[in-house]
């Protein structure tokens, strides 16, 4: 049978926050139903559109930005390419002039009360994450699809191919368990980042996937940046302070930088002490999470609400162990995307599928495996180190107050960057021979704890936090 086929860039997607599941899904979703009016030749046709939201998308989609990641990909935008800092006047320009410019051509009328609804009680059995898109055309024809966002901005049409239209290639090492990576690695003596690299040349040259790597780490470095230097209150009615800012100055004692270089110098300044490095991680997490709930430009890893996870740790290789090189950055990268891979293939990377272990727990067995193998761990304790850092995170609730990405994920992001560090330096220091569970095991009992977890945990805000929480948030 052919085996699950998943890239490093599957995993690592630039993005707009605040949820890969929530908000670049269903924008991917949309962008999908244009196209295929326009190859079915009836974009210029349709006179309406109808968006109706199912599940965990209707119950949470006003908080995560559902509604205006829609919106934003049926106009023609691109999550990659779209200038966030014009989202609110793009969204207000359709919301007053009632007018959607469909795939950026054709002009229809859009009324947002009518034509995009939250079906709150209704669910569709593939997933709890579905949309359905419904085009009324002038020949009094009409084309619906429907379309499920299963985590990690991967989306799966109903009735279309399952992998999301990756095209399927010959890859040299098949790998959809942990035990079948090891095995690779042993009949061939490669570290799993080379695996993962060997895998990679049946879809591109070295060079291009050099290239997007380099691209992933430019947008992350720019998003850590920026979210250390933003201050104010995160948006959508919480009145959530971001903290990274503040925490930033306080620690670098307002040392004088222009750049992110000249930065990372003056953090390296401040010491190696514990409590300092412990800051510094916990600062980096809270200024992607702050970034990605004010829908800045993040990157999946593997998911929007995980976002930080992986960043924290590789500011933490790049700063306090000396790994500021391209090499060693792909490295760290390319060992994480495998284990985010395996979870996806054997579990789920989805909150409304498993629940928060899903994501912070993905999030976090990847960062401890990269961080591992960086540091000169062999595969089995790379393998060793993400199994400690899920085995810590099972039964983790999804339980967002008020549907916003903002508590408690943002602090969960520092969380998983802490255990995912400290899940690195024991398999560091112990023998795999002595482990007691395996990464596949870790990864099954994962996906049995989310049957098992109520729905009620799973990214509705109908239970935990979400209701436990008095709060009041304004009319959207």
């Amino acid at each position: 049978m052919q085996k699950e086929q998943i890239s490093v860039f599957d995993i690592f997607k630039i993005g707009v926050g605040p949820s890969s599941s929530h908000t670049l899904g269903p924008w991917r979703a949309a962008q999908q139903f244009v196209q295929v009016l326009e190859q079915n030749g009836g974009l210029s046709q349709v006179v309406q559109i109808k968006i109706l939201l199912y599940g965990s998308l209707a119950k949470t989609g006003k908080g995560h930005g559902t509604d205006v990641a829609i919106l934003l990909g049926l106009s023609g935008h691109d999550p990659v390419t779209f200038e966030v800092e014009q989202l609110n006047t793009r969204i207000e320009e359709i919301k007053t002039t009632h007018q959607l410019l469909l795939g950026g051509q054709h002009r229809i009328s859009f009324f947002s009360e009518d034509d995009l609804l939250f079906l709150f009680t209704q669910s569709l059995p593939y997933h709890p994450n579905a949309v359905t898109f419904q085009a009324f055309l002038s020949t009094g024809k009409a084309v619906s699809e429907t379309y499920y966002s299963i985590g990690g901005g991967f989306v799966v049409r109903e009735g279309g191919p399952q992998n999301g239209g990756l095209a399927e290639v010959d890859l040299p090492f098949p790998i959809d368990t942990a035990a079948e990576l090891l095995h690779w690695c042993r009949k061939t003596g490669l570290k799993i980042s080379e695996v993962v690299m060997e895998n990679e040349l049946a879809w591109r040259s070295e060079g291009e996937t050099r290239q997007g790597m380099l691209q992933i780490f430019k947008v992350i470095k720019e998003c850590i940046y920026r979210g250390c230097h933003a201050k104010g209150f995160l948006p959508g009615g919480l009145n959530v302070a971001r903290r990274a800012a503040a925490l930033n100055r306080r620690l670098t004692g307002d040392r004088p930088y222009q750049s992110f270089d000249e930065w990372v110098n003056v953090i390296r300044q401040t010491g190696q002490g514990f409590q300092n490095i412990l800051d510094w991680v916990s600062c980096f997490a809270l200024a992607v999470n702050e970034e990605n709930a004010s829908f800045g430009r993040v990157v999946t890893a593997p998911t929007n609400g995980a976002a930080g996870v992986i960043p924290a740790v590789l500011m933490y290789f790049i700063v306090f162990c000396d790994g500021y090189r391209e090499d060693r950055i792909i490295q760290l990268l390319l060992t994480a995307s495998e284990i985010g891979s395996i979870f996806k293939k054997g579990a789920t990377i989805s909150a409304a599928m498993g629940g928060c272990q899903a994501e912070i727990g993905v999030s976090s067995a990847m960062a401890a495996a990269a961080l591992t193998e960086c540091l000169g761990g062999s595969q089995r304790q790379v393998l060793m180190a993400a199994e400690i850092a899920m085995e810590h995170h099972l039964g983790l609730t999804c339980d967002p107050i008020g549907g916003l990405v903002q508590v408690p994920c943002i602090e969960r992001n520092t969380m998983g960057a802490i255990k995912a560090i400290t899940a690195a330096q024991l398999a560091l220091q112990s023998n795999p021979d002595q482990a007691k569970v395996s990464l596949d095991a870790v990864v099954k009992t994962m996906w049995q704890t989310a049957l098992d977890m109520n729905s009620k945990y799973k990214e509705t805000s109908d239970g935990g936090l979400a209701i436990n929480i008095p709060i009041s948030l304004p009319e959207c």
